[in-house]
């Protein structure tokens, strides 16, 4: 990497992942913004939406000209809705700047998954082969020569992390894995829904989207490529349930395995060792000690996740639990440590900073 700055545009950039990308990069010290679009605040400063940007960024919003937002930058990430994007990236692409896309429409390999759990017909399933899924604890090598990035879904995120080391060791059975897992509001996105109205989700806990999740797929597809390299049987399908909790930002993934025959002296511990020894390397996956069990408190505004996982010998079952912050780990803050990647950074580069203390 010279000591030319990255040339960054959003677009998309007051939602609520489109202001962490932007209070991501502006801290970062490789980072430069060029571009910030919004459809519905064009003319205004950022710093008008976000009062708390003032006299730190200050770019006037625009409705955006991508033809021209490509050629002025080096890397675009897109904060845009699923349909929106498959049709706004092959522009970017095709006008010479890297990609990295926030929505579901290139993560999956498999075009069929990817219309059924959608309900729609993608424009450009040529894409889909060329992506690289932004995750990268497991595809950091793809990731420095990527053109398009597609950033993990946040509860697929959470879910793999927990389940990787133990899915590429052939360590539980592939058609076991339940997924509860819970999000704070702003997993939802900046809207006006009711359902996401104050009133309403305050003191208030509930599933949603209990059968037919999209996330579903997306986790049982990037499952079926992990437990492939134990050369044991291949994941499938997954039962994943979601749940909205009264708390800002946050996920918490509660997870129930079944330990392969193979794994016949398994214990708490070993579910410990087998995360430490799978994560010693990595920068922002956090193995607990001992009986810790992670809490969303303590990666809040972060780009951290923490695992740890205990086993129960009355129901022979593995429990693995993963907390992240929705917004960081799970959105904004694990594409700027994609973006690193990409442009032959340290991974911690612009990220290693705690934002909540208490």
């Amino acid at each position: 990497m010279n000591s030319e700055k990255i040339k960054i545009s959003i677009i998309g950039a007051t939602g609520y992942v489109g202001a962490e990308l932007v209070k991501g990069f502006v801290n970062h010290p490789y980072a430069e913004i060029i571009h910030l679009t919004s459809q519905s605040f064009a003319g205004k400063k950022y710093s008008e939406i976000y009062p708390v940007f003032k006299g730190v960024c200050d770019v006037t919003l625009e409705e955006g000209d991508y033809v021209q937002i490509a050629k002025d930058s080096d890397l675009v990430i897109t904060a845009l809705p699923h349909g929106v994007s498959s049709k706004t990236v092959p522009v970017l692409l095709e006008n010479g700047t890297r990609v990295i896309d926030h929505s579901g429409d290139f993560r999956y390999k498999n075009l069929a998954t990817y219309e059924k759990s959608y309900k729609l017909e993608h424009p450009h399933p040529e894409l889909l082969k060329e992506a690289v899924y932004g995750l990268p604890e497991f595809y950091r090598e793809e990731l420095r020569t990527a053109r398009l990035v597609a950033n993990p879904g946040c509860y697929p995120t959470c879910s793999l992390i927990a389940l990787a080391p133990f899915l590429t060791q052939g360590l539980i059975k592939a058609d076991s894995i339940i997924i509860n897992a819970v999000s704070g509001v702003s997993g939802a996105g900046r809207k006006s829904d009711l359902a996401y109205a104050f009133c309403e989700t305050d003191e208030a806990f509930k599933p949603y989207g209990a059968v037919g999740h999209r996330h579903t797929t997306e986790i049982a597809e990037q499952c079926g490529f992990l437990s492939e390299k134990s050369g044991r049987e291949v994941v499938k399908a997954v039962t994943f349930t979601p749940h909205l909790a009264p708390f800002k930002r946050g996920m918490l993934a509660s997870i129930y395995v079944k330990p392969d025959e193979s794994f016949a002296d398994v214990s708490s511990g070993k579910i410990n060792e087998v995360y430490q020894e799978f994560y010693k390397n990595e920068t922002f996956v956090r193995v607990l000690e001992g009986k810790a069990l992670p809490d969303v408190k303590s990666v809040y505004g972060s780009n951290y996740i923490n695992v740890n996982g205990m086993y129960d010998p009355e129901t022979d079952m593995i429990k693995l639990f993963s907390a992240q912050d929705n917004l960081g780990k799970g959105a904004a803050l694990q594409a700027i440590q994609a973006a690193n990647c990409m442009f032959g950074l340290p991974e911690g580069t612009g990220l290693k900073n705690v934002v909540r203390g208490v």
